[in-house]
Parts: C-alpha cells; sequence; structure tokens
C-alpha cells in the first residue's frame, strides 16, 4: 500500500496532504497509519501540537478582533470520515485550545422534518461562520452524497447534480471571504473495528455507540467509493481536500492544527487600529481616582 512521502519540516503540510484534482481516486493506495511531515515520534508531535495550539490562539484572537471592525474573513474548517475517525476528537484536542467566542461549531446529525422541507444546503448555511470567526463542521454538507447514496436515500441523478450545487456553494463562500479546509479522516477498516469494540468494552464510552455503527460498517465498501466520488467531484484551488491519515490519533490532532496554522498564518488577521484618540483617553483614566 502507498503512503504519503514523508516530506521536509520546512515544507508546507498542506502540500504533503493535498489531494490530487482532476485525477481519480483511490482510497487504498493512501496509508491510514502514514506520518507524513510528522516530527520525529508521538511525543515530539505532542509537544509540537500544544506549541501549535498557542499559536492558534493568539491568530484566533487577532482574527475575531479584525472581524468586530468590518473585515469579513473566516475560516471554515471540515471534518469528515468514517464514524470513530476521530471528527470529535478533533475538535476536543485541536479546537480546545481557542477561544469559544471566536468559534461556532455544528455537529451536523440526520436532517430533522423541518431540514427535510428546504434544500440540502439550507440547514449548511445556517451554520456557516460569521467574519472574524472559526467554523468546525462535524460532517457537513458532503452527508448528502455519502449516506444519500450508500442508502439510496434519493436517485442517482439527484445525488449526480448535488456534487455540482456543492461546488457553487463552495465557490460561493470562498467569493465571501470564507477560507475553507475540508479534512478527509482516513481511517482503516481493522481500526474502526477495534475502536467500536473499546466503545462496548467501556461502560464510559457506550454512550457514543449505536446498533447501527454495525449497519454502516458491513457497507464499508459502499462507503469508500461513496467518499472517493466525492474527493474527486468537490475539489478545487479555493476548497481542496486534505487527507489525513487517521489510525494515529495523535498524528491526526498534530497534523489537522498545523493545517489550521498555515491557513492562519496566510491570512495574517491584524488587530484593527483604535477609533479614538488613545493618549486623550489615557490622560482622562489617569485624572480619575
Amino acid at each position: 500500500m502507498a503512503e504519503h512521502p514523508a516530506g521536509k519540516e520546512s515544507e508546507a503540510l498542506r502540500e504533503l496532504l493535498r489531494l490530487p484534482r482532476g485525477e481519480r481516486i483511490d482510497l487504498t493506495g493512501y496509508g491510514t497509519r502514514a506520518t507524513p511531515g510528522a516530527p520525529d515520534g508521538k511525543q515530539a508531535a505532542l509537544a509540537e501540537a500544544e506549541h501549535t495550539g498557542r499559536l492558534l490562539a493568539g491568530l484566533q484572537e487577532r482574527l475575531w478582533a479584525a472581524g468586530t471592525a468590518g473585515d469579513t474573513r473566516r475560516v471554515l474548517l471540515v471534518l469528515q470520515g468514517m464514524d470513530t475517525s476521530g471528527k470529535g476528537g478533533t475538535v476536543k484536542h485541536v479546537i480546545g485550545h481557542l477561544n469559544p467566542s471566536g468559534c461556532r461549531i455544528q455537529a451536523f446529525k440526520a436532517p430533522t422534518d423541518e431540514e427535510r422541507a428546504h434544500d440540502f444546503l439550507w440547514r449548511i448555511r445556517r451554520a456557516l461562520p460569521g467574519p472574524g470567526q472559526i467554523g468546525i463542521f462535524d460532517r457537513s454538507h458532503y452527508e448528502d452524497v455519502l449516506v444519500g447514496r450508500v442508502r439510496h436515500l434519493v436517485p442517482p441523478a439527484t445525488i449526480g447534480s448535488r456534487y455540482g450545487l456543492i461546488n457553487d456553494f463552495e465557490r460561493e463562500l470562498a467569493e465571501d471571504g470564507v477560507t475553507l479546509v475540508k479534512c478527509f479522516l482516513h481511517l482503516s477498516r481493522e481500526e474502526q473495528k477495534r475502536r467500536l469494540l473499546r466503545r462496548l468494552d467501556r461502560p464510559d464510552k457506550r454512550w457514543k455507540f449505536s446498533p447501527e455503527d454495525i449497519d454502516d460498517r458491513a457497507l464499508w465498501p459502499a462507503y469508500q467509493e461513496a467518499y472517493e466520488l466525492a474527493l474527486e467531484h468537490c475539489a478545487a484551488p479555493h476548497a481542496p481536500w486534505y487527507l489525513v491519515p487517521a489510525d494515529r490519533k495523535w498524528y491526526r490532532n498534530w497534523a489537522i492544527g498545523r493545517l489550521l496554522l498555515e491557513h492562519l498564518r496566510e491570512l495574517d488577521p491584524r488587530y484593527p487600529k483604535a477609533g479614538f484618540d488613545v493618549a486623550e483617553c489615557r490622560e482622562r483614566l489617569l485624572k480619575q481616582p
């Protein structure tokens, strides 16, 4: 099985993890335990992830501050992957470093009756981050070309049309100042089984388990094919896909933190200039008791 190239420390991680555009995607060609670009070993990666978290917190504050002064830019992190691939774990370990005031986290479940009464992007639009915010989608609009396809919830022609609608939607977001960071958490079937068994074996983890997880697992080949098609059809320069090997949790968390850091550094948000006379306000304050 082929794996991502190791890469040099100085090389941008997004160059290592970005999936090619215009090519057929075969997920069996990507290692789920690979660690492209990672520091030397787990402990080094954990230490670097902590440092990355502090850098992310500073950049997030600058982004949030800029948003209060009219900067409309924001970031949307999209997390997709099979059950137990670590979407929730990523939110806990990576986004946990950030100020909740500047984040908008949405975990998409099966659509409600109200949501089904609208087009599939309606609930997505309602959950988008505002100016200066970092949005995190635990699952996303891609569920409608994944579950919808595998479970035959809509006709094939409808699935086919949704790829184009998603591309139009993401282009619209980019034009509106949204930086999209789309991550596919690539998990092996064997590792998923181990994680599901741990959920069953531990009373404190059983709340995460559903018997339907076993049913979905039986459809693994169909889901892999659905993901391959989504990764092929819905990638653009402004909305590429990053494939993050997810069998090693420490690597998954390190990699997504680094991806966010690279994108935020490129945005380079700045604190806004004061809209008042700083010296005059300071003088007034000093005169008070």
